[in-house]
């Protein structure tokens, strides 16, 4: 006897499919600034390290994460390559790129901007 797919079911199977695949991309991409090559968010916001992390551990909590979102990751998500987790105080997960904890700055409004390249002397441009 010949099965045939109902359209919601087929549906419901692509979106799982769709789902599993976006959680194995990259969390970020790369794209130029007037820095060079830099690490984007999927709005294309630039993503920066801070020098006081240390390796998988973020320092920026409380107000430094006010003014610097991390880029968080689903509680689900699983990393490969040069992507890992980082657990945060409160428990959640952040994306790190080759071991350093990525941020977005809140005084970037618009895709490609670097505002915060050199803040302090402790945040930098995510590199490639």
């Amino acid at each position: 006897m010949k099965q045939i797919l109902r359209p919601a079911i087929l549906a419901a199977s692509l979106a799982a499919a769709s789902v599993a695949f976006a959680q194995t991309a990259a969390p970020a991409k790369v794209a130029d600034t007037s820095k060079g090559k830099a690490l984007v968010d999927a709005k294309g916001m630039t993503l920066y390290t801070f020098d006081r992390d240390t390796a998988g551990k973020s320092a920026c909590n409380g107000q430094c994460a006010q003014n610097w979102p991390p880029l968080m990751a689903p509680a689900n998500a699983s990393a490969s390559g040069d992507w890992s987790l980082v657990t945060r105080d409160d428990g959640s997960k952040q994306w790190a790129y080759k071991g350093k904890p990525l941020y977005l700055w809140v005084k970037d409004t618009k895709p490609g901007e670097v505002t915060g390249d050199g803040v302090n002397n402790v945040w930098h441009v995510a590199m490639p």
